[in-house]
């Protein structure tokens, strides 16, 4: 209750309108569903992963709930928590618009807008523990026994969004090796080119999903 309100006054301070400002995830997807048969889809929803009555996963099984009914809908996860299997399913089934960051990770008021206007503007934003946790989950996963160690290690780097330049500063590459690493990943996960899609994004997601 304090830090949803707290928040309502950070955004309204921040020129942001809040359409809507709810306790559990139930009135959650009831109010953006309001909004969107009004034709007043909001820009993008803030949800917490725990929320009443039982504060385990109400916010993020809305979340998933909310994109399933309205694919475009930007959702922003802002939690004290991680949770991998509802978390891979929110972001398999399409990762445009999506964020998840980590409420004691965020030290800038700044950075949480930045975040917040980049994920309504349809990127992903995902904390670098949500996403080492998500790989770790499922690096027993068989459909990806193709790549090599290597090759697990740059896409992980990619999922946090590295460049490729980043990538080499920080597996102590060089820039070429990155490249021929990204490129033998698009080509085991089957990842043509394709000017519609962002392979980076579906090499992740194919990842995080397996």
């Amino acid at each position: 209750m304090i830090l949803r309100d707290g928040l309502v006054a950070l955004l309204g301070r921040r020129g942001h309108t809040v359409v809507a400002a709810v306790g559990d995830g139930a009135a959650l997807v009831a109010a953006v569903s309001r909004l969107v048969a009004a034709d007043e889809t909001p820009d993008i929803v803030v949800a917490d992963i725990r929320m009443p009555p039982s504060h385990t996963d109400e916010g993020l099984r809305a979340a998933l709930t909310l994109r399933a009914a309205h694919p475009q809908l930007a959702v922003l996860l802002f939690s004290q928590h991680i949770e991998t299997r509802y978390a891979s399913q929110l972001l398999a089934g399409g990762a445009q618009g999506v964020g998840y960051l980590l409420k004691d990770r965020v030290a800038d008021v700044g950075d949480f807008l930045d975040a917040l206007a980049d994920v309504a503007d349809g990127q992903t934003v995902l904390d670098p523990e949500v996403v080492t946790q998500l790989f770790g989950a499922r690096r027993r996963e068989a459909s990806l026994g193709r790549l090599t160690a290597r090759e697990r290690e740059v896409l992980e780097l990619m999922a946090q969004g590295r460049s490729n330049g980043a990538i080499a500063d920080a597996l102590s590459l060089s820039y070429g090796a990155v490249e021929k690493n990204v490129a033998s990943i698009f080509t085991k996960l089957d990842l043509e080119p394709d000017a519609a899609d962002h392979r980076r994004v579906l090499a992740v997601l194919r990842y995080l999903g397996s």
